[in-house]
């Protein structure tokens, strides 16, 4: 009986991550790609953009920047690892249409500019511009996650609370 009143209550610790894009949100489940629909790599949503500008969502660190520069991966300061794949099949441009600012190692806050892409130049060479963002390690990480913007979102406006397990 008196064993709940003296155990100390765990704080739950979240991660909010944010939109790194202005656009319209949708479900992972809307995607036209059955790795990202299937949450294959992991859990999230997918945003389609109505500019080029790709920025930070959270402050981690850039794990990785694809040669191709149509990928970027961040580990937050919280652990959470996020994937942001610009378009879908865009590795096949090798770069081209993309330029990155960031590097493998760089430290990130909220808001700082990843990237640029031409959403034109990619939907000339008929690709699809709808840009996945995945936490990699859902299962590792995460208790539950909470989709906050469900239609348009602008950059830095709060996109996803998660608690983290």
């Amino acid at each position: 009986m008196f064993k709940n009143l003296f155990q100390k209550k765990v704080k739950t610790q979240t991660e909010e991550i944010y939109s790194p894009l202005n656009g319209e949100v949708i479900s992972l489940a809307e995607v036209p790609d059955p790795v990202f629909s299937n949450k294959m790599m992991g859990d999230g949503i997918a945003i389609i953009p109505k500019e080029g500008k790709l920025v930070s969502p959270v402050e981690g660190k850039i794990v990785q920047v694809f040669p191709t520069k149509h990928a970027i991966g961040i580990k937050s300061v919280n652990g959470v690892e996020i994937l942001i794949h610009v378009g879908l099949e865009t590795v096949d441009l090798r770069g081209e249409g993309f330029e990155t600012f960031v590097e493998e190692g760089q430290s990130v806050k909220v808001g700082d500019v990843l990237s640029t892409f031409d959403i034109h130049f990619l939907e000339s060479k008929n690709k699809e511009i709808v840009t996945p963002i995945i936490i990699t390690n859902t299962l590792e990480k995460l208790d539950n996650m909470d989709q906050v913007s469900t239609s348009e979102v602008s950059r830095q406006e709060l996109l996803l609370k998660c608690n983290l397990k």
